[in-house]
Order: C-alpha cells, then sequence, then structure tokens
C-alpha cells in the first residue's frame, strides 16, 4: 500500500468510503449486509488501508454504526475513522456528535469534517458555532484533524477555507470535473492556502469506470492490464497535495482493483493524462446535450416548456445518476417534461439539431 505523510503521522492513499457499503437482498439501504460488509473492511486492513470514511447520513444513520464495529476487533492505533457533521441532517450540532460517538462506541473521531459545503449553508456554517464547538472538541482530544468537504464554487470555497487554519479538506475530484467542472481551480486554492486534500468522487460515481467504447479502447490498448477505473486513480496520484483517495467500493472485485492499483507509486505520464483526456471528451461528448440556450424552442413550444432548463437537468442527469433528476423542482417552468405533445417545434428552430422532444420523453419516464 501507498502511503503519504500527514502531519505526525502516516495515511494509506486509498482510503475506504463507506455510502455504498453491500445491502442485503431486498433490503432498503439501512440494510446493510454486515458479512459482506465486514469482508471488505478485513480485507483492506489485511492488505493496508488505515482511512475509513463515513457521514452522519450514510446508510440512514447505519454506516457509522457498522464501521464502528467492523474495525473493534482491530487495534485502535492501527487505523483512523472518518465522520462529518450535515446542517440538513441534523442543525444540532452537538447532539449530533455525542450521538456519532456512541455509534462508533470511540472517545474520539479522528478526521471529523463540516459536511457538505454549498454556496447556500456555508454563511450559516460559519456563523451557527458549529466551528468553534468542533474546535473545542478538539483542543479536548475527541477530535484528532478538523476540516470539511465542499461541494461549493471557487468562491465560496476560498472564503470558508480562509476561516481558520483547517487540517485538511475533501472536495469532488477527477479527471473528468478537472476538465469540465471547477475542480482543478478549487484544488489549486487548497493548494494555495496549504490545506491538504482528501478527494471524494475520484470515479465519479463510477461513471469514469465505465467509458464509451472507443474510449475504452483507446486506454485498454495502451495499458492492456489496466483497468478503467485504475486509470482514474493513477491519475490522482500525479496530485501531490491529495494525501488520501477515497473509493466507495461495495465488493471484493473492486477493492482488489484498487488495492493493485496503489501497490506501487506508478502515476500516469504526461502522455498517458492526454490520453485519459481524450476518453474525458469523448464521454462528453457521447452524454452532454449542447444546448447554447438560445431560447428559440421555448417560443415555438405550446406547452411553454423551459426547454434549456430542462436539458440541463438532462445533462446532469446522464453525468450524475438518477438523484439528479431531483434539480427539476428548481426549474422554472408553466409546462413540464411530461406535457410534451411531440409537435417538432422545438426541434425545427434548434440550431443545434437537437431531438428535444425524445430528452423530454426520457426525462418524463
Amino acid at each position: 500500500m501507498l502511503y503519504k505523510n500527514f502531519k505526525d503521522t502516516s495515511l494509506s492513499c486509498l482510503g475506504m468510503g463507506n455510502m455504498r457499503l453491500p445491502i442485503k437482498q431486498g433490503g432498503s439501504d439501512k440494510d446493510i449486509d454486515y458479512e459482506k460488509a465486514q469482508e471488505i473492511i478485513d480485507y483492506a486492513m489485511e492488505h493496508g488501508i488505515n482511512y475509513f470514511d463515513s457521514a452522519y447520513v450514510y446508510h440512514s444513520g447505519e454506516s457509522e454504526r457498522f464501521v464502528g464495529q467492523a474495525l473493534k476487533k482491530y487495534d485502535r492505533d492501527s487505523y483512523f475513522i472518518t465522520t462529518k457533521y450535515l446542517l440538513g441532517a441534523n442543525p444540532d450540532y452537538k447532539a449530533t456528535f455525542e450521538e456519532q460517538l456512541k455509534r462508533y462506541d470511540r472517545e474520539k473521531i479522528d478526521f471529523y469534517l463540516i459536511h457538505a459545503i454549498g454556496d447556500q449553508n456555508a454563511d450559516t456554517y460559519l456563523t451557527n458555532g458549529c466551528i468553534e464547538y468542533f474546535l473545542e472538541q478538539k483542543r479536548l482530544g475527541k477530535i484528532s484533524y478538523l476540516g470539511f468537504s465542499s461541494h461549493s464554487s471557487p468562491e465560496t470555497l476560498r472564503k470558508f477555507a480562509s476561516h481558520h487554519e483547517w487540517d485538511f479538506a475533501q472536495i469532488q475530484l477527477n479527471y473528468y470535473d478537472y476538465l469540465y467542472g471547477t475542480a482543478k481551480e478549487e484544488y489549486d486554492i487548497l493548494k494555495e492556502l496549504g490545506i491538504p486534500v482528501v478527494v471524494m468522487e475520484s470515479v465519479r460515481g463510477g461513471r469514469l469506470s465505465s467509458l464509451p467504447p472507443k474510449a475504452e479502447e483507446i486506454l485498454r490498448n495502451t495499458h492492456p492490464d489496466w483497468t478503467i477505473s485504475s486509470w482514474a486513480f493513477r491519475w490522482l496520484k500525479k496530485l501531490d497535495n491529495v494525501i488520501v483517495s477515497l473509493s466507495g467500493m461495495s465488493n471484493l472485485e473492486q477493492i482488489k482493483d484498487n488495492v493493485n492499483t496503489y501497490s506501487d507509486d506508478r502515476a500516469l505520464t504526461e502522455e498517458e493524462e492526454e490520453l485519459v483526456f481524450k476518453a474525458a471528451r469523448m464521454l462528453h461528448d457521447e452524454l452532454v446535450v449542447p444546448c447554447t440556450e438560445c431560447r428559440y424552442c421555448i417560443d415555438t413550444c405550446p406547452a411553454q416548456i423551459n426547454i434549456p432548463g430542462m436539458l440541463k437537468v438532462y445533462n446532469r442527469f446522464k453525468l450524475e445518476g438518477p438523484w439528479a433528476l431531483g434539480a427539476l423542482k428548481e426549474v422554472t417552468s408553466e409546462g413540464k417534461p411530461e406535457d410534451c405533445v411531440n409537435c417538432g417545434n422545438c426541434t425545427e428552430h434548434c440550431p443545434q439539431s437537437i431531438k428535444i422532444p425524445d430528452l423530454l420523453a426520457e426525462l418524463a419516464k
């Protein structure tokens, strides 16, 4: 296992995410299959992973309890447990922290984060007293290292990161978001401020584990012995301010592959990096509808559907999965996707020749 020095300790460069643990057949999200999940934790420990990430809401609160139990048989000094305070789940940060200690059945949390900083909640986090409370818990020895996870804009990230001297920060970082999102700017801000980075969404929720066939062909022809997922992790190895890259491993096949990737410090060369960027562009071209928001389609729509707004959600859905569809309720629109009458006026007036009725029908479904 590859390790990096962090302050007064050493962390495995591969971290175990505990948001996507195996669940019992026919069960809900909270019904973790303890036997199968324990096998994954045991394999992680046997192969040098020492960073175990969870959160108050993962698996409806059962993730923390499982991780605490699964690691009980190991020396407390051989691993680090991580969890987070989420404002939206329970604003009472004191009660949340005490409950988390009980769930883990531990006297301290090694790495603790203010969870999911966003443009809408950052000011509340900064002013509701939670940061001062957790800094006090750190002083008391109940927290070893205090950080935050961010899904905010770069501007909000800089503001939050500048609040005090944070120990670390967690951001969504992968080669796709480096090209098409704000990940590069976020990473550069944290590096500039001297804040080490823990990576979430290393393979974008699995999206970078399954690329368009032609993209996969390019990568496999270059390294037939590498899995598609391993390219994403080897790209992260290039970034010197990354201390841990998380992977929400759901089965033994995934963890074995990732452990193999982190058995050495082999990162991507500049030429190989260009190949994954090429693969990212191919993925982008295949999934993303090239809407320019010219709004010609709206003028002729009998149902008065905000088509550009709907297509923006459609693109998120194709890249991020079904959860992104929740953004449909935020689109200001008189008509809904299911109101489309398939008249074809929108397609006729679309400069990009997008087959809009087909996409609206998919959204409606």
